[in-house]
């Protein structure tokens, strides 16, 4: 039951969202914009996107080997896809799918492999922090004017001060006030033991040392440079599985490559949405922040649209054929002690 609540929330979530993205879309001149597209420009973002999948694939058995496993390429590969496949069905089943289907194929423990993709996951969540804060140094300005006059029209009824001034303040301010904090519990033994035995403030300890152990795990890895440099690759593929998607569509075709930047930051952050495959979150996220870039509203979602469904399409198409590979393979596995027997 709790499966089939959690199963039916994330597809009225994602029904809710996809409704207040498009209730003002003309779809009929989107699929024309679509049909008008340079389809060539899909062929390479998949094959950007097939060979971020293997990379982390690689990197993943990286994190194994150190446990005394070693999985193949292709059979890490096809785990890996198998995983993106369930995520488009059931939010957040991709990990459990990825290390079972591992377990079909390699017959290595899920407890093992669950440990391997939580903390490759924490690398992530470094990576996109940090790609979070060159986003925002990179484009203080238009993402500053952005935020101030959301603000100022939500907040201060459009009777607000300065824009980035005020928002530079906001956030000094804010970072003073978090190490002074920091300092003052640091320095008070008996409130920070009162602190650690409340029970949400003992799970946001124990998750900060669980991702630092995560991250600290790189130093028993036999090339902990070639971890670095896979995680790297991963995102650098990302970034252009998105990017040259811009060119499919001559309304988005002169976007620059900070435009790619921030739209890989914020479609990564619509991805984590607790929707299949992102979908809905990905669209109102991404077709809002192009706004930014000159483009309008229409055209902000229809690109969003665009870079969505390229890559489900393909992750669909791909998974799919890893679980017939995971089933013919596993099936003659079965068959074959039959005939030795015989």
């Amino acid at each position: 039951m709790k499966n089939v609540l959690r199963y039916t929330i994330s597809l009225v979530l994602a029904g809710g969202l996809i409704w207040f993205v498009f209730k003002d879309i003309n779809l009929a001149e989107m699929l024309d914009r679509f049909a008008k597209s340079d389809w060539r420009w899909i062929a390479v973002s998949c094959f950007f996107l097939l060979c971020a999948h293997v990379t982390r694939a690689w990197r993943w058995s990286m994190l194994m080997e150190p446990l005394g496993h070693k999985p193949g390429i292709v059979n890490s590969s096809v785990s890996v896809l198998t995983g993106y496949f369930a995520n488009y069905i059931v939010p957040r089943m991709g990990e459990v799918t990825r290390c079972g289907t591992l377990y079909r194929l390699e017959r290595i423990p899920v407890n093992l492999s669950f440990g391997t993709v939580v903390a490759e996951r924490i690398f992530d969540v470094v990576i996109l922090v940090l790609l979070i804060g060159l986003n925002f140094i990179l484009e203080f300005d238009r993402l500053s004017t952005f935020f101030t006059d959301f603000f100022q029209s939500k907040v201060a009824g459009g009777n607000g001060g300065s824009g980035s001034g005020m928002l530079l303040g906001i956030l000094v301010g804010g970072l003073v006030l978090v190490v002074l904090l920091a300092i003052y519990l640091y320095k008070n033994l008996t409130l920070r033991s009162k602190l650690q035995q409340n029970a949400l403030v003992a799970k946001i300890v124990q998750f900060a040392q669980g991702m630092l152990e995560g991250l600290l795990s790189i130093r028993k890895l036999r090339n902990p440079g070639l971890f670095i440099l896979s995680t790297l690759m991963i995102w650098v593929l990302y970034y252009f599985v998105s990017y040259v998607l811009f060119f499919c569509i001559p309304e988005t075709s002169d976007l620059g490559p900070l435009a790619g930047l921030t739209l890989l930051v914020v479609g990564a952050i619509g991805m984590t949405a607790p929707t299949q495959g992102g979908i809905g979150a990905y669209h109102l996220l991404v077709g809002n922040v192009m706004i930014l870039y000159g483009l309008s509203q229409s055209d902000g979602i229809t690109l969003a649209t665009f870079i969505h469904g390229a890559q489900m399409l393909f992750m669909l198409a791909a998974g799919a054929l890893a679980f017939l590979f995971v089933l013919l393979k596993n099936n003659k596995t079965v068959d074959e002690p039959e005939q030795v027997s015989a």
